[in-house]
């Protein structure tokens, strides 16, 4: 039988000895009426026999009052839109956020660990690309419901994931550029360990089959969704012999600094190079000339993750293991038709 590091039994431990959900032991500890008798019955006798120990609370039993958002790092406009999203959710449930970020150091993490035993959190939504196995195995042990938010492509860890439609987005891209008539289309890639980054690459590889375009691996350079990146990339394409008229880059902030690169490089946008990005943050209705882009509903996500971790807290199961919002394509004046 499992215990957590104070020897205390987990839900987890009860409900694999049970044979049932966490969700099930939950709603069985807080008096749901939603559990068959014999179900409830064994439950309620494993608690017993194995002296499992509520955790004290003056909360009402089945509202959650308080759920956790971490990520890996703070520094992106993104991630304000997804707190965005997840403290409206939570502010209209009851409910409060605590926003933390773990910069995929383990002291960080362990730091992050040892305050939500403390906090005794009811939630926890995960925005990170990966955490070591023995903190999801604390985390499990804690008997915490968790919702994974992957804008980033983290993997499901064993939790119910909130995602978009990368391909569908990447595909939706390369098409506009098609449409438009360029052929030379630049690709930025995200980091490929990352799984969304991925999907927008294969997207962007789908259209081009589909439109009978030849794959060029020379019009395709590493970036890290950062603006840095998009600069140095788009540098390197504008700089080919034959550049291309046109570039894709997976994320806005690459997009940005794309945008300079071309400066930097004697041309306009989109006289000379169109430019797409994917994201659709803010910044991109803003920006000169304002930047046609994949919107990715980050805010939507948020709370849609929100809305599901509570849902769990409740003791409620959940339908699907993943869910996937639409991504859509923005057209603003970063983009023009091929003048030959």
């Amino acid at each position: 039988m499992s215990e957590d590091e104070h020897g205390r039994i987990t839900i987890r431990a009860i409900a694999d000895e049970a044979g049932v959900s966490v969700p099930t032991v939950s709603r069985v500890i807080n008096g749901r009426s939603d559990v068959a008798p014999e179900t409830r019955k064994r439950v309620e006798e494993l608690l017993n026999e194995r002296g499992y120990q509520r955790r004290r609370s003056t909360r009402a039993p089945s509202r959650a009052r308080l759920v956790d958002l971490v990520f890996n790092e703070l520094d992106s406009p993104w991630a304000v839109e997804i707190i965005r999203g997840v403290e409206d959710a939570a502010h209209a449930a009851g409910v409060g956020t605590v926003v933390s970020a773990v910069h995929r150091r383990r002291a960080s993490t362990e730091q992050w660990l040892d305050n939500l035993r403390t906090r005794a959190s009811d939630g926890v939504i995960l925005v990170v690309s990966q955490l070591a196995s023995p903190i999801l195995e604390q985390l499990r042990h804690l008997g915490v419901p968790m919702v994974v938010l992957d804008p980033s492509g983290g993997p499901t860890m064993d939790a119910p994931a909130i995602g978009a439609t990368n391909w569908a987005g990447g595909l939706a891209a390369t098409e506009h550029l098609i449409s438009l008539g360029h052929t030379r289309i630049g690709f930025i890639h995200g980091p490929k360990q990352v799984l969304c980054s991925r999907a927008r690459f294969d997207g962007y590889r789908a259209a081009l089959d589909a439109a009978g375009l030849t794959y060029d691996p020379t019009l395709i350079y590493d970036g890290d969704f950062y603006h840095q990146s998009g600069f140095d990339a788009a540098t390197s394409l504008m700089r080919l012999p034959e550049p291309p008229t046109a570039i894709f880059a997976s994320s806005d902030q690459m997009a940005f600094g794309a945008y300079e690169a071309i400066r930097q490089a004697g041309l306009r946008i989109p006289e000379h190079v169109s430019v797409i990005g994917f994201d659709d943050l803010p910044e991109s209705r803003w920006c000169s000339p304002p930047l046609t882009t994949i919107r990715q509903p980050l805010a939507e996500m948020g709370a849609l993750a929100a809305r599901t971790v509570l849902e769990m807290a409740a003791g409620n199961d959940i339908d699907s293991p993943r869910l996937e919002l639409a991504t859509e394509l923005v057209v603003r004046e970063s983009t023009a038709r091929l003048v030959p």
